[in-house]
């Protein structure tokens, strides 16, 4: 497994623990549902702006992103 499907994984874990749909996570990050869809099976490689934004709509610190 490489490290954009650990993140994926660890993206989709921290959403499903706040209750929220991708098409939430998606509405409060200001990402769209697709895009959020491709980083959690692994397929996109994000940067540290969308990061930013993925931790801010969950209302956590950057770090605990990070596995």
């Amino acid at each position: 497994m490489d490290i954009k499907e650990k993140f994926g994984q660890r993206l989709r874990v921290l959403r499903k623990e706040k209750g929220l749909s991708q098409e939430e996570l998606a509405e409060k990050s200001g990402l769209n549902r697709p895009y959020i869809s491709a980083i959690e099976l692994g397929k996109r490689n994000v940067s540290l702006e969308v990061m930013e934004k993925l931790a801010g709509a969950l209302g956590v610190e950057i770090k605990l992103l990070l596995f």
